[in-house]
């Protein structure tokens, strides 16, 4: 029976700028970055407050996809087109105007909508995220 997702992948174009972005853009704690045989890079970061979800920054190309399948990812990532998920914040409108200090760039403002307040970025890495503060009726 499965109990829990532990790991999750967020493909990037760039490891060294993923880590600098993730670490000191967003705050997240690195749990694992070790060099594997052939130089394969295992990089993985958590949420301060959800340290048992690991995320994968792990580089679009082999050996973790086959190389016609990289190709395609980096081909997304190059446009900015990975839609990766949510990330859920206490205070949307707050973390917004920090991350844009930051130089993050937005898509959409903090807006209310009927799960609660979100403001869309991308990371700079080729994803784009969800920034979702829920409200109390969700």
């Amino acid at each position: 029976m499965i109990t829990r997702l532990g790991h999750t992948t967020i493909f990037v174009l760039d490891q060294q700028k993923a880590y600098e972005v993730y670490v000191h853009l967003f705050g997240f704690k690195v749990k694992t970055d070790i060099m594997m045989d052939g130089g394969f890079r295992w990089l993985t970061v958590c949420a301060p407050q959800d340290p048992e979800l690991e995320i994968v920054l792990s580089e679009a190309k082999p050996p973790i996809l086959e190389p016609e399948d990289a190709e395609l990812v980096q081909k997304l990532l190059e446009r900015n087109s990975m839609g990766a998920g949510v990330f859920e914040c206490d205070n949307c409108q707050s973390t917004y105007e920090q991350f844009k200090r930051k130089g993050i760039e937005f898509t959409k403002e903090p807006t209310k909508e009927f799960y609660g307040i979100e403001a869309v970025f991308k990371d700079g890495c080729g994803n784009w995220f969800s920034l979702t503060e829920r409200t109390s009726d969700n």
